[in-house]
């Protein structure tokens, strides 16, 4: 199971990965944007230089031509890079030229299990269903994780499925039961899991215990 934080920050970055926590790294146009005066590719450059782990980062286009010029420019950048992409009907084209030269792609915006297969036939690696999106309009989200996974398993189909926005601890679970290879969070999430109300509870028993032992004089 794959963990990928959703973020631009090289330091949040780092401290996931000098522990061991995650596997990968997604950004998003609007967060590579949020900086004034910095460029997003100079703002993406940095981050792809901060990490030897893969970096998933959108096409800023939805167009085949497009996305195929931006999505190689990009690649560029590091092998390590994972060009995501609208799953529209015309960046299949660009999905599969981009998948042809070797270079990684991830569908995203994928809702069903017949839209994830058609992307995954197309050359994607990764297919990327937002989880809020479809909870927003009424739908389980990790329902549809569990069938584009069985869709996959049923047809030996090479691609990882990413669950995207995983907000709480229960749902994160969620999605590794029903199947998802990797699942998106953000740093706060991130270390939200690390916390639960008994584990402070009995680290503090704990520290209550010690506090209660008694102290043995040091040989003079």
């Amino acid at each position: 199971m794959k963990i990928f934080l959703l973020t631009t920050s090289p330091e949040e970055v780092r401290w996931a990965e000098s522990n061991g926590l995650i596997d990968g790294i997604v950004t998003t146009p609007a967060m590579l944007g949020r900086t004034p005066r910095v460029e997003p590719r100079e703002m993406l450059g940095e981050l792809v230089a901060s990490t030897r782990l893969p970096v998933c980062a959108s096409a800023g286009a939805v167009n085949a031509h497009d996305i195929y010029t931006q999505g190689r420019e990009m690649a560029r950048l590091s092998e390590d890079l994972i060009i995501q992409v609208p799953l529209v009907e015309d960046a299949i084209v660009a999905i599969r030229r981009l998948s042809a030269e070797g270079i990684r792609v991830a569908a995203d915006l994928v809702f069903n299990a017949a839209q994830a297969l058609l992307a995954a036939k197309a050359g994607a690696r990764i297919v990327s269903t937002s989880l809020e999106q479809l909870e927003v309009m009424g739908d389980h989200g990790v329902n549809v994780v569990r069938e584009i996974r069985a869709v996959f398993d049923a047809d030996s189909t090479p691609c990882d499925i990413l669950a995207a926005g995983a907000a709480t601890a229960a749902r994160f679970a969620e999605c590794v039961l029903a199947g998802a290879h990797a699942v998106s969070v953000t740093p706060e999430t991130l270390r939200a899991f690390l916390v639960h109300p008994l584990t402070d509870r009995g680290v503090d028993q704990f520290l209550a215990e010690l506090a209660r032992q008694p102290r043995t004089r040091a040989l003079t």
